[in-house]
């Protein structure tokens, strides 16, 4: 065999394993959950790529619990702002003991910390690093993104978690692949892919190379956005209606002869939503309701300042409050002691838990992923309600809203493709041709919910 087919074959192979044997395994886990988490122990190096709201946090939990049994060493778990209290008090409901750092002391157990505190910290103390929310590591500058990789590379156990990428974002899976320590993004391309246009982003994979990537990436991840794609029972995860709304303003732009003109260039588009600020935020004010709880997702500090100035009882949260500030306001709205918050996706959009709430009422953007992880702070499990997302853009907009749609309707395929591709590589071996039977965890038997 030559020295390139030993290398493939030693990158390929699904079997490597880093891990151990998993100590423990609580009943509070569903049985999809528990497959995962006793998967992932035993390769020790893993990435779960699992949609929002199907309990990836407890997962953290127990297999850093795991490792620190098993190494007596202090484990770390990053993630993003205002996200680390939410994981202590996880911790605290299903016993497993985690303590918040921000100052770069090192607790002896599990230790939990904001992705911008990691320069405080030694890596080489830690026998696990889990990176919450990793998706996220794409929206961070360069320097801190080099800072998080090089810091798993220098421990033995690794765990990334995130919502279920688009199997087209080819360069995050690479990411992970390279954090994980199993290939450098650069081989990733260079042994699936093709250049398939003039630009070097525009990668495709190689059409006799489709299943030896999926079968690689389920050598190092899985994937899920309900159980039943990992051959589960859907009870309990079955979600509310989701009821999405729309509301356009007017614009002051002036109309052509023939018509409005919406705006076409990114410029064009910058230059309408800070035109119809006022005019958008007094909007959003009409459709706050009364008693209840609202979320209100902004992109511009201005609109912040109005939204929260238009809007009684409503409380913000900005870039430039102190972090403590921040995870104190954060906090309070999932306390149900703050009835409408104020804040960017950048912010509050990922990894929170809000199923308290179920009005969401945001500007929109580009980038599907922030609105698709705003939605899903509130449309998640363990939301009770129909589940009501206004929209609010000038008439100026409508370039931006049909890109917005176009992208996801494209991820909902792109979702069902990831899975699809992986299913067969990543199903229990022994229950791949049946249906396996959902079990239900001890917190759900005594009615105590999640």
């Amino acid at each position: 065999m030559s020295d390139y087919q030993t290398f493939l074959k030693s990158k390929v192979h699904p079997d490597d394993q880093f891990g151990f044997t998993p100590i423990i395994l609580p009943d509070f886990l569903f049985g999809f959950q528990r497959f995962l988490v006793d998967w992932a122990i035993r390769k020790g190096r893993a990435a779960l790529l699992e949609d929002c709201g199907v309990g990836k946090s407890c997962q953290e939990l127990v297999v850093a619990e795991n490792v620190l049994r098993k190494t007596n060493k202090p484990v770390l778990i990053l993630t993003p702002l205002a996200v680390g209290p939410q994981m202590v008090k996880e911790g605290e409901k299903f016993g497993i003991e985690c303590k918040q750092t921000r100052n770069g002391k090192v607790h002896k157990g599990i230790n939990v910390t904001n992705y911008e505190k990691l320069h405080l910290y030694d890596p080489s103390q830690f026998s696990l690093i889990v990176c919450d929310e990793s998706g996220i590591l794409k929206s961070y500058e360069g320097k801190l993104r080099r800072r998080i990789t090089d810091a798993l590379h220098k421990v033995k156990y690794r765990l990334l978690a995130t919502a279920t990428p688009s199997p087209n974002d080819y360069m995050e899976l690479g990411n992970s692949s390279e954090a994980l320590g199993s290939m450098g993004r650069g081989q990733m391309l260079g042994m699936f892919f093709t250049n398939g246009g003039e630009s070097t982003q525009q990668w495709e994979l190689k059409g006799h190379a489709r299943k030896r990537f999926w079968r690689w990436v389920c050598s190092w991840a899985r994937a899920c956005r309900k159980p039943s794609d990992l051959g589960f029972d859907d009870e309990g995860f079955i979600l509310p209606e989701l009821i999405t709304r729309q509301f356009t303003v007017d614009s002051p732009v002036k109309r052509s002869g023939f018509g409005f003109i919406p705006a076409k260039t990114l410029d064009d588009q910058r230059k309408e939503r800070r035109l119809t600020i006022v005019e958008r935020c007094e909007k959003v004010a009409e459709l706050m309701p009364e008693n209840d709880y609202a979320l209100v997702y902004c992109h511009l500090n201005p609109e912040g300042d109005l939204l929260e100035k238009l809007i009684p009882g409503a409380v913000q949260v900005a870039g430039k409050d102190r972090d403590e500030e921040k995870e104190e306001r954060l906090a309070a709205f999932a306390a149900g002691q703050i009835k409408i918050l104020v804040t960017k996706p950048k912010i509050a959009g990922f990894g929170l838990n809000f199923q308290h709430c179920n009005q969401i009422t945001l500007f929109p953007s580009h980038s599907f992923e922030s609105y698709y992880q705003t939605v899903r702070r509130c449309w998640r499990f363990g939301q009770k309600r129909k589940v009501y997302v206004n929209i609010v853009s000038s008439i100026g907009e409508g370039l931006v809203i049909s890109n917005m749609q176009r992208k996801e309707k494209a991820a909902d395929a792109m979702f069902s493709a990831l899975v699809e591709s992986m299913s067969e590589y990543q199903l229990p071996k022994k229950k791949q041709e049946d249906s396996i039977e959902m079990v239900l965890p001890s917190w759900l038997h005594n009615g105590s919910g999640k």
